[in-house]
């Protein structure tokens, strides 16, 4: 498989396209690539501005391949062009997709008028680890007899819709997050996608339905959205469940219905956790689980200083799993920094911490000390060791590097390669005795970095959010807890 190389800042389109010789545009490297040719972007805007044509037309066997692993954060593919589809007229598009052509790891925006960022006629593709964010309409529209691959993207602030499905376009939209836009999901005509493992949260509605759709929707999470968790019109018959397939999809805290069915004819949606109170319409639910009560934290049902803070799931789940908990105030305190004592205590509660080695005698945890139980137990099960001149140091801060390579140890991880660490823009700061593990947590999706994915502050002290947001992801990892669709996953 030959490769191309892209660099919109150091690339000329008349070099050879090598890794040493990159081409300035994709324009180009689509003019020269024969199928089955890989065009590699290098970190960078590519708009007009740069050089590029737009719609971009990516052949069929082409893969046009950012980074996949920060979901083509810093690879950015902005522009509008012209196109017209033979099923719906008129366009401002983009990207144009063949059958067999591949999209991964870049960041799309259309901020032309009705601009969507990837369009898929009557074809096949695969869209997998991208963003697709502030597109003038939707992030991907699909039409004709299309039957795309719709994988791990990030559909975030797009003003119509994260995805649309029209004609009989059919297809799978698979472990997607679908947030802050207008409809999550929308599905018109005859479309009938599979639509599983989402992540649907905080649009104005999840998925709505008009025309004849009818799509297969199984282990959603539908969540936060200020008008209807899912809403069927028209002539639309989803299947969310049958006796037989269970539907496996999650409603909760949706604005005014979690189910609304607008049609004439029943529609099937048995094993689902909702609240039948909050569904409308005509509809089969069998034996409804309900959607789990918050288990209330010691500071009361919620705490009151994290609703818009980024690490609120994960500080959540925890508390429901009674592995953290606030202060008497009602606060988490996400912010504050954490001193080793407290994470030795919050491993005593998150984790066995069975026995692997004899305990060392820390000359400055006194026997009285509060936290002196769970800083032997850290200790003696791998996870938290002392420094050479045989002190544990309880009161001094953890850094994120610290906190990132004792639960790898702890858990006994291993096997992480070094070229990994290619994602952080500050590796150079990863101190010699982190870098494996810091690796091994970055491939199995342990690490969490706030506001920027690429910025590890390995040697920054690490706050209780971070170390929540930490923790959980050990437990995702260790299949103890269900994934949540962060940005800031790395």
């Amino acid at each position: 498989m030959a490769t191309l190389y892209v660099n919109p800042q150091t690339g000329s389109d008349g070099a050879a396209g090598s890794q040493s010789a990159p081409l300035k545009t994709i324009a180009r490297a689509i003019a020269r690539a024969a199928s089955a040719t890989v065009i590699q972007l290098a970190p960078g805007t590519y708009s007009a501005a740069s050089g590029e044509q737009f719609p971009l037309e990516i052949p069929s066997g082409v893969k046009v391949i950012g980074s996949e692993t920060n979901k083509g954060s810093g690879t950015l593919i902005q522009g509008s062009g012209k196109f017209v589809s033979p099923s719906a007229a008129g366009q401002n598009i983009t990207i144009l997709l063949a059958t067999d052509a591949e999209l991964r790891g870049v960041t799309v925006t259309n901020l032309d008028s009705r601009g969507t960022g990837v369009w898929i006629e009557s074809t096949a593709p695969t869209v997998a680890n991208c963003t697709f964010t502030l597109c003038k309409r939707e992030g991907i529209f699909a039409t004709g007899s299309a039957n795309p691959a719709i994988l791990d993207n990030r559909f975030v602030e797009n003003s119509a819709a994260g995805v649309i499905t029209a004609g009989t376009a059919k297809g799978v939209l698979r472990r997607n997050l679908f947030q802050n836009t207008g409809y999550g999901i929308s599905l018109q005509a005859q479309s009938a996608p599979l639509i599983v493992d989402n992540q649907i949260l905080a649009n104005r509605s999840g998925i709505v339905l008009t025309g004849s759709s009818k799509p297969v929707v199984r282990k959603n999470r539908i969540e936060k959205n200020t008008e209807d968790g899912l809403t069927a019109v028209e002539k639309s018959l989803p299947d969310l469940g049958t006796a037989q397939d269970l539907g496996g999809n999650i409603f909760a805290n949706n604005g005014q219905f979690d189910l609304q069915n607008a049609t004439t004819t029943k529609i099937f949606a048995v094993g689902n956790q909702l609240n039948p109170s909050r569904v409308k319409g005509l509809f089969e639910l069998g034996n409804v689980t309900p959607t789990p009560t918050p288990t209330p934290t010691p500071g009361g049902v919620k705490f009151s200083d994290i609703s818009t803070h980024w690490a609120k799931d994960f500080i959540d789940r925890l508390a429901k799993m009674n592995i953290v908990s606030g202060f008497p105030d009602g606060t988490f305190k996400p912010d504050q920094s954490l001193t080793r004592a407290q994470y030795a205590a919050l491993l005593a509660k998150a984790f066995e911490l069975a026995p692997r080695r004899e305990a060392t005698v820390f000359k400055d945890v006194a026997a009285n000390y509060w936290a002196q139980p769970a800083i032997i137990k850290a200790n003696r099960g791998g996870f938290l060791a002392g420094y050479p001149d045989s002190t544990f140091r309880p009161e001094q801060n953890l850094t994120r590097a610290q906190a990132i390579v004792s639960l790898v140890n702890g858990l006994q991880f291993t096997g992480g390669n070094p070229n990994s660490l290619s994602v952080y823009a500050d590796r150079a700061l990863i101190p010699s005795f982190a870098t494996d593990s810091i690796a091994t947590a970055t491939e199995r999706k342990i690490v969490v970095n706030y506001p920027a994915r690429d910025k590890l502050s390995p040697a920054r002290d690490i706050t209780r959010g971070e170390i929540s947001a930490l923790v959980y992801q050990t437990l995702v990892a260790t299949n103890r807890a269900e994934a949540i669709n962060s940005p800031y996953i790395v």
